[in-house]
């Protein structure tokens, strides 16, 4: 049975991790946010998130998106090739509902497991 955690082992935590997507990443992009994604070496798919002051001032709006993408991930990690992904929340985003929001992130992970499988994606 596939459980649907979102474990410690799920996420990109230090700077160095992040570092190795920002420098050769496949990119499925919309004008709020960007999904950066690089192939791992390990067992499962991981995530990372950079939610900046700049595009929303308020603590509450910065956990309320990096609620929803964790939950999207949590609910898509069984079908997710095996990448580091590092979500990118640009300006305008906060202006998105919390339903508009996800069916947009169904796109972008989707976008990715289909260009995985074409074999479009750059080497780790």
């Amino acid at each position: 049975m596939k459980t649907l955690t979102f474990s410690r082992e799920l996420r990109l935590l230090a700077p160095v991790q992040f570092k190795a997507v920002f420098e050769n990443p496949f990119r499925a992009s919309t004008p709020q946010m960007t999904l950066l994604a690089r192939l791992n070496t390990a067992e499962n798919p991981r995530l990372g998130l950079t939610v900046a002051k700049k595009h929303l001032k308020r603590a509450h709006d910065r956990n309320r998106i990096k609620r929803i993408v964790r939950e999207s991930f949590r609910l898509k990690q069984h079908e997710l090739p095996n990448m580091d992904f590092v979500f990118v929340a640009k300006g305008g985003i906060g202006k998105l509902d919390n339903a508009t929001l996800f069916e947009t992130l169904e796109k972008l992970w989707a976008r990715h497991i289909r260009l995985c499988k074409t074999g479009k994606n750059p080497q780790p």
